[in-house]
């Protein structure tokens, strides 16, 4: 009975941690985005090579969130049937 409640306990803190990383991306995101907005209006002209570099960048910093997201996923639904049955 111990056993199972720490498992649970383990896996939903672990879960909590993971969805943190959701944060990391959205500031960055919006950092891009306000930056590439900075670039556009200084050179109206460059907006094609800066939209195109932005969106790689946003695209490559969402792969962090969604590996965290994937990780609380986990931790919530698969984990803690694992971790049991191996006791």
């Amino acid at each position: 009975m111990l056993e199972r409640a720490i498992v649970l306990m383990g896996c939903a803190i672990g879960a909590g941690l993971a969805l943190i990383a959701g944060i990391g991306p959205g500031i960055g995101e919006g950092y891009a985005a306000g930056k590439a907005v900075e670039a556009v209006s200084r050179q109206p002209e460059s907006k094609g090579d800066v939209t195109s570099t932005l969106l790689l960048g946003v695209a490559l910093s969402e792969t962090t969130g969604i590996y965290g997201f994937v990780t609380g996923l986990l931790l919530i639904f698969v984990a803690p049937n694992l971790f049991l049955g191996m006791l």
